[in-house]
């Protein structure tokens, strides 16, 4: 698993003053996608990470001027605990796949022992699903076509499949 985190940008609310969003870019097993989240979410998860391992520094939490420079410096070194807490531990707890939002992995023993970010979460939730990636209705060789068109998408996938050395040259 490798993580970064490319950007930040900052929230205006009517509720609050405003406050930076830093963007977490999450490849594995050849997948990547984005998480975003705000810095009271990171020292959430320092503060649960420190009770099951040994995490390392996070960035201090009062940062006093938000100039771009500053919070540059901020979305390094969240970038660097983030790489740090999966260089460090051999298994990673279910509260830190969590938090980028990484399905779990069945057979990660400190995961359990750790708890969950979310402590609601079932135990359902957290089961991978299957689903089919290809599904043919009808055999195409087998049934007449619904109508006089032949379906040249279906023909030539299994043309290819099946006949590759019918190919044109």
């Amino acid at each position: 698993m490798e993580v970064f985190i490319p950007s930040f940008r900052h929230e205006e609310s009517d509720l609050e003053r405003g406050y930076t969003v830093f963007k977490i870019e999450v490849l594995m097993n050849g997948r990547k996608h984005f998480v975003e989240k705000r810095y009271s979410e990171f020292h959430a998860l320092h503060k649960k990470l420190k009770k099951c391992i040994k995490t390392p520094e996070i960035p201090s939490k009062h940062v006093r001027n938000w100039v771009p420079k500053v919070l540059e410096q901020r979305r390094q070194g969240l970038e660097m605990y983030l790489q740090a807490v999966i260089l460090e531990n051999e298994e990673l707890p279910k509260l830190f796949l969590d938090f980028l939002n990484v399905r779990h992995l069945p057979s990660l023993p400190k995961a359990e022992s750790c708890g969950s970010f979310d402590e609601t979460e079932s135990e359902e939730s957290s089961k991978l699903s299957h689903q089919p990636v290809l599904l043919f209705l009808r055999d195409p060789y087998v049934l007449p076509a619904a109508n006089d068109f032949p379906d040249v998408v279906i023909e030539g996938v299994l043309r290819g499949i099946f006949y590759p050395h019918l190919q044109p040259r």
